[in-house]
């Protein structure tokens, strides 16, 4: 049975592109497609095309509780659709599947639809509802989950060799931080993305800055024209902007020259972004913070100073344990757990009325 991505009883979660509802396009990390069905055996597959920037990509899911993933086939000259197989065997029954985007704007992929059973009807159930509690992350690699399954490099520098095979959003601090609070999640995170266009690691040599991506659906401009989002989508009672690592490139300024004109531009821009988001959001509480990657304390007192300029009971400026100091690589799974632990516990003691 061939079932259609705009079958009511599939839950979405995450800012995905809705334009064609029978093919919705996935860009952020953590956005996913939840299903349950019942079947009599047979094979599950799945049909998406995908769209590659760089690395190999892949596609997460989780079937049955048992974790897994997909390496799509990809091409930088022109999108390339395949059906992947999940299951081959399916024991008859019920089953649940999460299909979820491992990696960030590397690539996006479009879901055509699941193919199950062998033939025979597959009963499609309803999903448990989703959390009542909502939050949203802007962050960067870290947020993304870049390089979290290199548990052999903990404290370590990323492995040369890795190719996108070792990043997984599941396995981020955002994700596993909502998870612990029982919440949905919203991941509007790229790797090597700054605060500021010009400056950073994504979309070089021009460079795009989270400035130019918050309100965006697709925003990679190797993909064309970028979408905007309707804010009014999804409505998150806790905002958290983790980004400030990625603007010490080329130049790291506010290491260098705090009290320069670069690095007071950058904390004017920092102060204005946190602005919008307020607008935005005028009932959530922000939680301002970067992570253990090793940066220059400066960029973390700079946020301080923001964060105490603006004067907002509802923002927040959080520190890690090892806040800057915790490994010269990304972010590892064990390492994700000790910020999710903090991150979790923190935004338990604000007192919100989820």
């Amino acid at each position: 049975m061939y079932i259609l991505p705009d079958q009511e009883q599939i839950q979405y979660s995450g800012r995905i592109d809705f334009s064609d509802p029978k093919a919705p396009e996935f860009v952020y990390p953590c956005s996913s497609a939840a299903l349950r069905f019942i079947v009599q055996g047979g094979a599950l597959r799945v049909d998406v095309t995908n769209r590659k920037n760089y690395w190999d990509n892949y596609l997460g899911y989780i079937l049955d509780g048992e974790q897994g993933k997909l390496r799509l086939e990809g091409s930088e000259e022109r999108p390339v659709r395949g059906v992947y197989t999940i299951a081959e065997n399916l024991e008859p029954g019920e089953h649940s599947l999460l299909l979820f985007k491992r990696q960030d704007s590397c690539h996006t992929f479009t879901l055509h639809g699941f193919e199950a059973g062998t033939g025979e009807e597959v009963s499609l159930l309803a999903c448990p509802p989703k959390p009542e509690r909502k939050i949203e992350v802007y962050g960067d690699s870290v947020s993304a989950g870049e390089v979290s399954e290199a548990v052999d490099y903990i404290g370590k520098p990323d492995p040369e060799w890795h190719q996108g095979e070792l990043s997984n959003s599941w396995y981020s601090y955002a994700w596993t931080a909502a998870r612990k609070l029982n919440a949905e999640i919203h991941d509007i995170a790229q790797g090597g993305i700054s605060l500021i266009d010009g400056i950073g690691w994504f979309a070089g040599p021009e460079y795009v800055g989270m400035e130019s991506v918050y309100d965006k659906i697709q925003y990679n401009p190797a993909f064309g024209v970028t979408k905007r989002w309707d804010f009014s989508l999804y409505r998150p009672q806790v905002v958290i902007i983790a980004i400030g690592q990625n603007d010490s490139n080329p130049r790291d300024f506010m290491k260098e020259e705090y009290d320069g004109a670069q690095a007071a531009h950058w904390r004017e821009s920092y102060g204005a972004f946190v602005r919008v988001l307020r607008s935005i959001y005028p009932a959530a509480e922000i939680v301002l913070a970067t992570t253990l990657l090793e940066h220059d304390p400066n960029w973390d007192r700079a946020i301080g100073a923001v964060c105490e300029s603006l004067h907002d009971p509802k923002v927040h400026h959080f520190l890690y344990k090892r806040n800057g100091r915790g490994t010269p690589g990304h972010i590892r799974i064990p390492e994700a757990e000790e910020m999710a632990e903090e991150l979790a516990g923190y935004i338990e003691t604000l007192g919100i009325a989820w």
